[in-house]
């Protein structure tokens, strides 16, 4: 069943003092695959984490504009101020008034991340395969909220949490309680272990190398998803993660995922995943962890792009590809930094000339 859902663009604004008593309680609206504007109303605290514990980053002041990154957990939303910090504020709606901005989703092409359509009733592994023997991403806490998009086997459902991150978990109901049917189940596995705590078991060697293959790839997005809102600066320091432009954030991710170097530009990065031997021109047979590529930057409608050689232009960005539509990637100050993007019927689905794994 695909649980993905449209969603217009809004504009957030801000209501509140400072912020009083957790959130955690509160139902979780369904989180931002691209961006909203937020603007504050009253002085508002940007804490640390989401939570009330969270040390205060500082007092965004009234009339203050932020952009809201996405929707971190229950009760709160991730946030970058005007000069590039990222933190968390309250999703309340005693703190917030969301309202219709008049814009619709085809327009805009910003897809709301799929609902949540199950919770986790105690702590359980998030692991990067189905299987016990696979590296765990964290683990789960009880009371978060995940997208369950297929069920592999008897003993796993594929999900994705709140931040964006792929992975597997138990599908026992004393792990996790899912409201509606899940589609899937035509996974194998002789894996019949606890997939919390332990057991063993053996897959054939197609299975293995799928499941290596794609814990590289949830390894280098969870890298990357580490890094969001953080400032763009063209031509930034390869060895400093305090800005990035786009060709060193995608290196980034995969330096600190799979400890693989990448070239230090877009169109050296291109080269390589060409000499993979496996690139697509057509976007919609991209994998999700495959790079894309783009050309430069004509103008917002497709007529700007009408009859254009793609074959013959130059690459000037990069960025990873998440699925569904959505690119994980950063492209100007302006934009807020490292930042998720829906990219079907925008300008970025014109430019894109190309894509691949670089795995």
């Amino acid at each position: 069943m695909n649980y993905s859902i449209k969603q217009k663009a809004v504009t957030v604004t801000l209501s509140a003092a400072l912020l009083f008593g957790s959130a955690a309680m509160l139902p979780a609206p369904a989180a931002y695959a691209a961006t909203a504007t937020a603007e504050v109303q009253w002085g508002v605290n940007m804490r640390t984490a989401p939570s009330t514990s969270g040390s205060v980053i500082r007092m965004l002041k009234k009339g203050e504009e932020v952009t809201i990154i996405d929707q971190a957990s229950s009760g709160w939303y991730k946030v970058s101020d005007s000069s590039g910090r990222t933190g968390y504020i309250s999703s309340s709606s005693k703190y917030t008034n969301v309202t219709d901005s008049g814009s619709s989703s085809s327009a805009s092409g910003q897809d709301a991340v799929a609902a949540m359509n199950a919770v986790v009733k105690r702590s359980v592994s998030f692991r990067q395969g189905p299987s016990t023997s696979s590296d765990r991403i964290r683990y789960l806490k009880s009371g978060e909220q995940l997208q369950v998009t297929s069920k592999y086997n008897s003993y796993w459902y594929e999900a994705v949490d709140s931040s964006g991150v792929k992975g597997y978990v138990s599908a026992s109901s004393k792990y996790v309680d899912v409201n509606g049917t899940v589609s899937g189940g035509t996974g194998s596995s002789s894996n019949t272990g606890n997939a919390n705590t332990g057991g063993s078991g053996s897959t054939n060697s197609g299975q293995n190398a799928g499941t290596a293959s794609n814990a590289s790839v949830e390894k280098v997005i969870a890298a990357g998803l580490k890094y969001l809102g953080t400032p763009y600066e063209f031509g930034s320091n390869r060895s400093s993660t305090k800005t990035f432009d786009c060709s060193d954030f995608v290196r980034r991710a995969f330096i600190d995922g799979v400890g693989v170097t990448l070239p230090a530009d877009s169109r050296q990065q291109g080269d390589y995943v060409k000499k993979k031997g496996k690139t697509t021109t057509n976007i919609n047979n991209l994998k999700r962890g495959d790079l894309m590529f783009f050309m430069s930057y004509k103008g917002s409608s497709a007529s700007a792009y009408s009859g254009i050689n793609k074959a013959s232009q130059r690459i000037t960005h990069v960025g990873i590809y998440l699925g569904d539509g959505k690119i994980l990637h950063t492209y100007s100050k302006e934009s807020g930094g490292v930042k998720t993007n829906s990219i079907k019927g925008t300008h970025w689905e014109q430019r894109f000339l190309f894509g691949g794994s670089a795995l």
